[in-house]
């Protein structure tokens, strides 16, 4: 806790030999914003100190590939291999539970569900018996 409150007051955290730790903060590193002139329709990016440049400094340019650039134009084999590919990197990153937590999880979610089956199962009958008393 004390890490956090120090480098909020400007102290950097660092290592056993004295060079400085980059921490994630969980937070992105610029945010953009409208700028007040309405007119230009320019748009600001703050960096993490507050300052902030216009759109054209804060910008990068990036080449344009003709042969995506239509989106939906090429071959759909490629793209399929692309995308399966996309989603196995994206499957490497998932932190997966071990076996224990799986038992866990399965069995609090299984405990959820039979309450909740019984719960309304309950409130079920007693409406069924509520309507028969009233309307009898």
């Amino acid at each position: 806790m004390s890490d956090e409150r120090d480098n909020r007051h400007g102290a950097h955290a660092t290592d056993d030999d004295g060079t400085a730790v980059a921490r994630p903060s969980g937070k992105r590193s610029a945010r953009r914003a409208r700028t007040s002139s309405a007119d230009t329709g320019s748009i600001a990016t703050i960096d993490r100190n507050g300052s902030a440049r216009t759109d054209a400094a804060s910008r990068k340019t990036k080449p344009v590939d003709k042969k995506n650039a239509g989106g939906g134009a090429g071959n759909p084999l490629k793209r399929l291999v692309k995308f399966l590919r996309e989603v196995i990197a994206e499957l490497r990153k998932v932190i997966w539970p071990n076996r224990k937590q799986m038992v866990t999880y399965t069995s609090v979610v299984l405990v959820f569900v039979v309450f909740m089956v019984a719960f309304i199962s309950g409130l079920d009958l007693a409406f069924i018996k509520g309507v028969n008393w009233l309307f009898g």
